[in-house]
């Protein structure tokens, strides 16, 4: 599919819901070695009232999603995919500013995530995001015992100077 990486995506971002699960499942499935559960999607939407999801939709179909818990005044991205077929066509971009944006309707004035060492890209397009690295937690990840690099962007600094 490398030639509809060079096409332009319309992308419509909404929240998620129980009827994008079976989309849902195969980006999972196609991003994660530990892919989480219907159960554990449908647990976060129906009964996790801290818990927001977002989808891309591209296509007529889900096409990646972003979690976040908001705690506090504190958001936690929980996860982000994009399906392989619209990775590098700024579909996860849109994702994390769209979860951003959410973050401070509601008030956050921090966001933190994890992300894999070895997910170089990830990293980047977070650091151009304004995340920055704030440590490691040593061995997160079960699959592999991979460290983790524990990320942070300061939304209440960003006002203040009046950036993004």
């Amino acid at each position: 599919m490398a030639a509809a990486a060079e096409e332009p995506l319309t992308v419509v971002i909404d929240p998620m819901r129980v009827r994008d699960l079976n989309d849902i499942m195969v980006i999972e499935r196609l991003s994660f070695s530990t892919p989480w559960s219907r159960a554990a999607f449908l647990s976060e939407l129906l009964d996790n009232d801290r818990a927001h999801y977002l989808v891309a939709r591209a296509d007529g179909r889900a096409v990646g999603y972003v979690g976040i818990w908001l705690v506090a005044d504190e958001g936690h991205i929980t996860n982000v995919a994009v399906h392989p077929d619209y990775r590098s066509r700024g579909v996860g971009r849109r994702l994390m500013e769209a979860i951003t944006e959410l973050a401070r309707r509601k008030g956050m004035r921090r966001l933190t995530l994890e992300v894999r060492k070895s997910n170089v890209r990830a990293q980047r397009l977070y650091e151009s995001l304004g995340f920055r690295s704030a440590g490691i937690r040593r061995g997160y990840y079960r699959d592999n015992n991979e460290d983790a690099i524990i990320m942070w962007r300061d939304l209440e600094q960003e006002r203040e100077a009046g950036q993004r």
